[in-house]
């Protein structure tokens, strides 16, 4: 990399919760940052990632959509330099038993989710082979490794994330590329916040550490995996979760 280029990290769904909160971390860790999601959240991070001095560029993406992704990788790459680090953080959740589940609630999370992440570790994946050099890290869930009543869809989507990150890391090992993936458990953010105080306590009794965690834990976490610090961990799936799942 030229002593003058700031390194880019492309992070999707970043206009809220984890993935705002890793942008930002990632911003003040010196790099520029591309990042789609919601529009209405944008500009939000837009201002955050000025603070810290990052040139930015957001789109809309729908992340499903394999020749959109295509379209905004190739545009991030024009307007702020080849894509150093991917995070994988777009996501969905549409919570219901099996038996009752609709299958367009199926289809929407296994497109975002796994389907997603797929689009764009392929798209970024090959500017990276090319480079012989880049990071990336996908945003699992306890969920996708323990499995939770009422997740299914979910959790075979973040299972799904699993599976493809432990590939894609030997697949990209030799050329340079590290693949890791983030499985955080209850998190402070947008989607916790829409449980019920019951199902918050609940939550709370099976956590050892008695709190949720934070975003900003989890972009720490992120940071560290991207960074040259981490330089001999590929493959890995790291669970933040305040021990939920011993």
């Amino acid at each position: 990399m030229p002593d003058n280029r700031r390194p880019v990290a492309l992070v999707t769904g970043g206009t809220r919760g984890i993935g705002r909160a890793v942008a930002r971390r990632l911003a003040a860790d010196g790099y520029d940052i591309a990042y789609c999601g919601r529009g209405e959240s944008a500009g939000r991070t837009a201002e955050l990632l000025t603070e810290h001095g990052a040139a930015h560029f957001y789109q809309a993406c729908d992340v499903a959509d394999g020749d959109e992704v295509g379209r905004f990788v190739k545009r991030v790459a024009r307007e702020l330099g080849p894509i150093d680090v991917l995070v994988n953080s777009a996501g969905v959740v549409r919570d219901r038993n099996l038996v009752m589940m609709p299958f367009e609630d199926w289809t929407d999370v296994i497109d975002t989710n796994l389907t997603g992440t797929f689009h764009f570790c392929r798209a970024v994946g090959f500017q990276m082979v090319r480079r012989r050099t880049g990071a990336i890290v996908n945003m699992s869930s306890v969920s996708g490794v323990h499995g939770h009543a009422g997740q299914a869809n979910y959790a075979a989507s973040k299972g799904g994330v699993n599976a493809l990150s432990r590939s894609l890391a030997k697949e990209l090992a030799r050329y340079g590329v590290r693949v890791n993936a983030v499985a955080p458990g209850f998190i402070e953010s947008d989607m916790t916040d829409e449980l019920t105080e019951q199902a918050k306590e609940r939550a709370l009794a099976g956590i050892p550490m008695a709190r949720f965690g934070t975003t900003e834990e989890v972009a720490d976490l992120t940071a560290f995996l991207v960074s040259d610090r981490a330089a001999y961990i590929t493959g890995q799936v790291l669970q933040i979760d305040g021990g939920i799942s011993l």
